[in-house]
């Protein structure tokens, strides 16, 4: 569950405490099913229940909470698509992502994403170098998994368009619990599970760094396609 929040304003607050609960989904921390309450989430996030309850808000504007009754609010089912649906529009997306993060990427966010991508990469050696010594990988594929999602979530704020991010944010959160479990299983079995695509979240990188909305836009969605076709593929 996310870690407490605190020492921002209001608005802040309610932003944060957002952003902590759809992750707190995203990543299956609270289930499909399950009832959250302000208090409880208060308590749990460590802020008044008035943030909480305008995160509630839009997160069940966003398809992502039901409210069953006044006092009764779950986390959604999963919404009824098929894969292959959720696919089209997450390649779409990705696409559109590296274009306008291409246009509209600071320095500074350049220089952010090449740290997160080296620290991915760290990752990924250690995670293959303890596979092949035999030692102990226990949280090593999941701390492997969340550096890639760091990279690519901040691919998506590089872009500074809320209302691209928010799209793609919701369209992610529908099939994000059974991808994580999908990937961590296949990089168990296999350390150089998605070793191909380092090359291409380097090149992503650097066409937003060269300003080419196109290219990045192009190797972005093959390796999108690339990606989910590893995925629904049967394991190796």
């Amino acid at each position: 569950m996310p870690q407490p929040i605190g020492g921002l304003d209001s608005t802040s607050l309610a932003e944060r405490a957002y952003q902590h609960l759809r992750d707190a989904i995203v990543d299956g921390s609270l289930e499909p099913g399950e009832r959250v309450t302000e208090r409880g989430l208060a308590a749990r996030l460590a802020v008044s229940p008035t943030p909480i309850r305008e995160a509630i808000k839009r997160l069940e504007a966003d398809g992502l909470l039901e409210r069953r009754s006044p006092r009764t609010v779950l986390v959604a089912s999963p919404a009824r698509a098929t894969p292959e649906q959720l696919a089209e529009v997450e390649i779409a997306l990705r696409g559109l992502v590296a274009r306008l993060a291409a246009v509209h990427a600071t320095d500074d966010d350049i220089a952010h994403l090449a740290r997160l991508l080296e620290d991915a990469e760290d990752q990924s050696r250690l995670y293959a170098a303890r596979v092949a010594e035999g030692l102990p990988i226990d949280g090593h594929a999941e701390q492997l998994y969340a550096c890639v999602q760091e990279f690519n979530s901040g691919v998506l704020a590089s872009t500074h368009n809320p209302v691209l991010i928010r799209l793609f944010e919701q369209t992610r959160a529908l099939s994000s619990v059974e991808r994580r479990e999908r990937s961590l299983e296949r990089l168990r079995k296999d350390p150089t599970f998605g070793r191909s695509r380092w090359d291409s979240h380097r090149n992503t990188l650097d066409a937003i760094r060269a300003r080419d909305p196109e290219r990045a836009e192009h190797i972005a969605i093959e390796r999108a396609r690339s990606a989910i076709n590893d995925l629904t593929g049967p394991p190796e």
